[in-house]
């Protein structure tokens, strides 16, 4: 009689049945060069499309990932001030599809780990309707970062911002008052655009 109840028991707790549903999302190639970000470029400056810097796309058999960092067409012959001060923003994409294991529970736990590590004091903004769970987190005034779980797929669209300057060779380096760093709530709305654009084009 133990014998019988068992082997059902064991049907249904395979390793298979623990594998994330992929939602349709694959990484068949590196999908950085062809991102438009239409409304970040809109909002901001449009991309440079000759350029990202990427780690390369990684396909195994537990985790497809892929990263880079887009640099948005630098407007600062347009916008650099007379002490030559000026802005310039990089979009930073990762992509890693988790086949084998749910990253639901690491997502949760690394919702205040970033680049540079543990930080308690980044400030967490959930957001509605995207993904199965999705937040913005903010670092400071020029660093943010919007992080998507939906089925094993975790997808982050981050933007930064820098003050750059320029000399004009006369010694007054960094001379004048540095720009204000522009409030990246701002820019959330279009983040959101992208992220939803970038989401499209990995499901098929």
């Amino acid at each position: 009689m133990a014998s019988v109840l068992w082997t059902p028991a064991l049907s249904v707790h395979t390793p298979d049945d623990r594998r994330p549903d992929m939602r349709g999302y694959r990484l068949e190639q590196d999908p950085c060069p062809s991102l438009r970000l239409r409304s970040l470029g809109a909002a901001i400056a449009p991309r440079v499309t000759a350029r990202d810097l990427g780690t390369g796309l990684l396909q195994h058999a537990a985790l497809d990932r892929i990263r880079c960092h887009i640099p948005l067409r630098s407007r600062a012959g347009e916008e650099r001030t007379e002490d030559g001060w000026s802005l310039e923003y990089t979009v930073g994409i990762a992509v890693a599809l988790h086949k084998e294991t749910d990253p639901g529970v690491e997502f949760e736990a690394q919702r205040r780990v970033t680049d540079l590590g543990f930080e308690p004091e980044a400030k967490l903004e959930t957001v509605p309707d995207l993904g199965d769970k999705a937040y913005l987190l903010t670092r400071d005034e020029g660093d943010t970062e919007l992080r998507v779980l939906e089925g094993g797929a975790v997808l982050s669209l981050g933007l930064t911002a820098t003050t750059l300057h320029e000399s004009d060779g006369h010694g007054d380096d960094g001379a004048g008052a540095e720009p204000d760093v522009p409030d990246p709530a701002s820019y959330q709305a279009a983040m959101i655009s992208d992220m939803r654009d970038l989401m499209s084009s990995l499901k098929h």
